[in-house]
């Protein structure tokens, strides 16, 4: 065992003799199930803040940086030379964990495009902090080794570029790199160029490393997505990858904090106050036509489960609404009631269902003609976003800052644009996952962070606010004990199939 353990640690050593790779040979040995589940999550909770940070910060500031650098390092990725053994194995966990998410967002166009977005940035931030030599000897184990060329072209490069002068030009090579390569540096006029090369300073062969990274990657997963076929078929790994690309790496709002402590009174007022877009949309919608076609009712049921309604509330709430339209009383006990018990682990196979988190609404099931489910933000025509937003009383300055997160695909962060602009705060301090978070955080806010204050149901006019809505008013990573089988979930989907 000793001798097997130290073939292993030299195999390791070789294989991850740097702490930056651009993953070019996928990894060989056999994992368990449980840290192929842990080293996905870890990835997808940092490439997440790397996507919260990227937007919220200057991604070359003094703040990213040590934000960054302390994601990375409390999530036990590599962030350090130095050739230890605690570090080879964080090597090991970041080249893992990296192809395991080219597996589960190689399936679409929209996943491939937030993958490498992500991964570019935070393998960026990886090169840029560097030291001169791990950076030259990055470039020689990846075969990026350009020609250095600069004493013949001394006062050409000095002339060149504003940012040098004779004693910074002498004290850093240059890289003769093919024209075609350094695009983005030639559009800048930040080399000096001839006979078809451009002449790049060490301190901006990031540009060129990372337009390498881009097109290996991009390569990489439409190569993966040919492949993904045979790997589903693998039964242990088909549901972890159908989680990953839209899992929830926060709190589990299957367990209600506050349950019973949420009257039916209270749902109208708290749906204009506390409740993100998404959701005041469902219920906008429920109060206006009396129904929610089934993609509705599963979204917007489970939300109202988690921040506290009981399994009686909610079937005398989805009663009293679904009677006033359409359905009549026996209709909605035959075709619906059985689907709320359900949904409270009361049926069937008897599981908590966890209410959907942002990933979830925003990537699976988009709505369609009649439908009201999904996210705003994601999903609705930007002029009726716009309309949307004006009517909940939000200023042109803050429509505009939502509107530009959206055009950046920021989906989750315009809603956390939206909840600081409706609670007339700076900064919301915490990244917006879920709903439910959303109704939790906007609570602690109104009240406090005193716990939500029951009034008492009228049972006569449960609905007694149904037009409150109207009157009003003139959208970058689960664990074990909160994630929902898929096929669990198709079981409870298809109870929801009555319209």
């Amino acid at each position: 065992k000793k001798v097997t353990g130290k073939r292993r640690m030299r195999q390791i050593q070789i294989l991850y003799g740097h702490c930056l790779q651009l993953y070019t040979q996928p990894p060989l040995e056999n994992i368990s199930l449980v840290e192929f589940e842990q080293f996905a999550v870890d990835r997808m909770k940092l490439l997440k803040t790397v996507e919260n940070l990227g937007v919220t910060h200057i991604k070359t500031s003094e703040d990213y940086s040590k934000k960054l650098h302390a994601e990375i390092s409390s999530l036990n990725f590599p962030h350090r030379t130095e050739a230890v053994a605690s570090e080879y194995e964080k090597r090991r966990k970041d080249h893992i964990s990296h192809f395991i998410l080219r597996l589960a967002y190689c399936q679409t166009e929209d996943l491939r495009r937030w993958f490498i977005q992500q991964e570019m940035d935070l393998f960026r931030h990886r090169f840029n902090d560097l030291s001169p030599k791990s950076k030259s000897d990055f470039l020689h184990r990846n075969s990026l080794q350009y020609e250095t060329e600069k004493k013949s072209l001394m006062e050409k490069l000095i002339n060149s570029s504003y940012a040098f002068s004779g004693c910074t030009v002498e004290e850093q090579d240059f890289y003769k790199v093919p024209f075609q390569d350094a695009l983005d540096l030639v559009r800048m006029r930040k080399v000096f160029v001839k006979d078809g090369f451009a002449y790049v300073p060490h301190q901006d062969i990031v540009t060129i490393v990372l337009n390498d990274y881009r097109t290996r990657l991009s390569k990489a997963l439409a190569l993966t997505a040919r492949s993904l076929p045979v790997v589903q078929s693998d039964e242990r790994l088909q549901p972890l990858l159908s989680h990953l690309s839209h899992a929830y790496v926060g709190q589990d709002y299957s367990i209600q904090k506050n349950i019973g402590k949420i009257s039916l009174e209270q749902i109208d007022s708290l749906s204009t106050k506390s409740f993100p877009p998404c959701m005041r949309q469902l219920h906008k919608a429920l109060r206006d036509s009396h129904h929610l076609r089934h993609g509705g009712r599963m979204q917007y049921g489970l939300f109202l489960k988690g921040i506290g309604l009981t399994l009686d509330q909610a079937l005398q709430f989805w009663r009293a609404e679904f009677l006033r339209g359409k359905v009549d009383a026996d209709k909605f006990d035959k075709a619906y009631a059985y689907s709320i018990r359900h949904m409270f682990g009361k049926e069937g196979k008897r599981t908590d269902y966890t209410p959907y988190s942002c990933m979830k609404v925003i990537l699976s099931n988009p709505p369609s003609q009649g439908d009201h489910h999904g996210c705003p933000f994601r999903h609705s025509d930007p002029e009726l976003l716009k309309q949307k937003l004006q009517s909940y009383k939000i200023s042109s300055g803050g429509i505009n800052q939502i509107l530009e997160l959206v055009k950046g695909m920021h989906y989750q962060l315009a809603c956390q644009k939206y909840f600081e602009l409706t609670h007339s705060i700076d900064d919301a301090g915490f990244s917006l996952n879920h709903p439910n978070q959303y109704f939790s955080e906007s609570q602690k806010l109104l009240t406090g962070g005193k716990e939500v204050k029951r009034e008492l149901d009228s049972p006569r006019r449960p609905h007694a606010a149904a037009g409150s809505e109207n009157s009003k008013a003139p959208p970058e990573t689960p664990s074990s004990s909160n994630r929902v089988p898929q096929e669990v979930m198709d079981d409870l989907d298809s109870f929801f199939q009555e319209e």
